[in-house]
């Protein structure tokens, strides 16, 4: 069968291509290979020793579920839970929560596995589900592999009577969470005092939590698009739609503007004029800012293809570091965990504080910011001059055979006689996407004219040559 995980975890269209049936036997498949595998025990719940399980390890697995909230998730999670609990794992919902809400409780109460119901920006019929190891870090690629076997193999041997799992609900670990994020905050909590923000929480897993963390932080805060109502998550809002937000911001008088996704993993970020503030200039500053602390890790950041040349002219420029990657928040921290390296992330909004989680963090991330414009009193603007960014255009061509764009010469060739116009001064990057069935063109050059001439003339020649 063709492979069910991608860069992000299985996503699919709700009840077509990601099923209640599948769900089920991911859930039940992910516990036993976890379970084989064996993780650290969780320690004693609520004082009392977990029992053995059947499976090999000595206790029995503990599983944290949250979910966005798109209405599919309500049966996506009952079919997960369902496929949990069968395979002999304990199971604490923890309701509808941010996906890093979700690393931060599994690393937090020592369970084995976390469970995450969403498809991030993608639109309201798709779902997705994404798993976490014990310590909150996202499953590696074997792990994954080696899950997808069990689906596709015999069925195991279920337990029995008392040996099921147990299911319960305990939203409050999410409190743990908050009181985490405003940990991080340089100044301490109440550090955001006198700054106006307006987040746009995309309807998505953020709608309570990120504008009440900003209030915590002491932010006057306006919520958009926070109402949670999950038949319009990433409807013309959130982190992939920001004129509702850059005009918020104006109309508001606010200081700044935070975007998140249906997730909240990723963060973008408007400035005061209503400026767009992309990942590479948060980037950019939080490098910045770390290494002026002395908390920028082998004075090094960790970007992915995508990041725009800007971007590394300017860390160049500071005496910084960058490795770069494939595209993948996961190959972000990969490379950051191999390399002890403490800040990583994309130019879409996933950046990665590693001192302080395990996977991106888009209520994270924006503490950062905002703590960086209180901290050094300085508008978002002037924060953002950190680089320069090199005009990119990005092309998404859909309809067209993705798995075929890295092996045809057509497209091999056209591509090189792009670089040979560029000559230097830019880049082309053209790949499939590893969460979206369609082909990304990516053109960086010294205008944006010309930028947009040599991607359209390649996003053409891929229209035609993967039909």
């Amino acid at each position: 069968m063709a492979r069910l995980f991608g860069t992000d975890g299985v996503r699919g269209v709700a009840n077509a291509d990601l099923t209640a049936e599948l769900a089920l036997a991911l859930a039940s498949a992910a516990v036993e290979e976890v379970a084989d595998r064996g993780t650290p025990p969780p320690g004693p719940v609520d004082g009392v020793p977990v029992a053995r399980s059947a499976h090999g390890i000595d206790h029995r697995p503990l599983v944290v579920v949250g979910r966005d909230t798109r209405p599919s998730g309500e049966f996506l999670e009952a079919a997960v839970v369902a496929g949990l609990a069968r395979a002999g794992a304990d199971v604490t919902r923890i309701g509808v929560v941010p996906t890093p809400a979700v690393s931060y409780v599994v690393a937090a109460t020592g369970a084995d596995l976390g469970v995450m119901l969403s498809a991030s920006h993608n639109p309201m019929p798709d779902n997705g589900i994404k798993l976490f190891a014990a310590g909150g870090l996202k499953l590696p690629d074997d792990v994954e592999d080696a899950i997808e076997r069990r689906i596709a193999g015999p069925a195991a041997r279920r337990p029995v009577a008392a040996a099921v799992g147990r299911v319960r609900d305990d939203s409050t670990l999410v409190d743990g969470y908050v009181d985490h994020l405003l940990a991080t905050l340089p100044g301490g909590p109440g550090g955001l005092r006198g700054l106006r923000v307006v987040v746009d929480c995309a309807q998505g897993a953020a709608s309570d939590l990120a504008p009440r963390v900003l209030r915590a932080a002491g932010a006057d805060v306006i919520a958009l698009h926070a109402d949670g109502d999950g038949l319009r998550i990433n409807d013309r809002s959130g982190a992939t739609h920001l004129d509702s937000l850059r005009d918020a911001v104006v109309a508001h008088g606010a200081d700044a503007g935070i975007a998140h996704d249906g997730d909240a993993d990723r963060c973008l970020a408007v400035d005061s004029a209503g400026e767009i503030v992309d990942g590479d200039q948060i980037l950019a500053l939080c490098a910045l800012a770390l290494a002026e602390r002395g908390e920028l890790e082998r004075g090094t950041v960790v970007v992915t293809v995508m990041s725009n040349l800007g971007f590394h002219h300017a860390m160049r420029d500071a005496g910084i570091d960058v490795v770069t990657t494939p595209v993948g928040d996961r190959y972000v921290l990969e490379a950051m965990r191999s390399g002890a390296y403490s800040l990583g992330g994309e130019q879409s909004g996933h950046v990665v504080f590693l001192r302080h989680a395990g996977t991106g963090d888009g209520l994270l991330t924006a503490l950062q910011i905002l703590g960086r414009m209180a901290e050094t009193s300085q508008p978002l603007h002037e924060l953002a001059k950190a680089m320069t960014r090199l005009p990119q255009v990005l092309v998404n061509v859909r309809g067209v055979d993705r798995a075929r764009a890295e092996t045809s010469d057509e497209l091999r060739a056209a591509v090189a006689d792009a670089e040979a116009e560029l000559a230097g001064a830019g880049r082309v990057l053209l790949r499939p996407s590893g969460t979206e069935p369609l082909v990304r063109v990516m053109v960086e050059a010294p205008t944006d004219e010309l930028a947009r001439d040599v991607a359209g003339r390649l996003a053409d020649v891929v229209q035609r040559a993967l039909r």
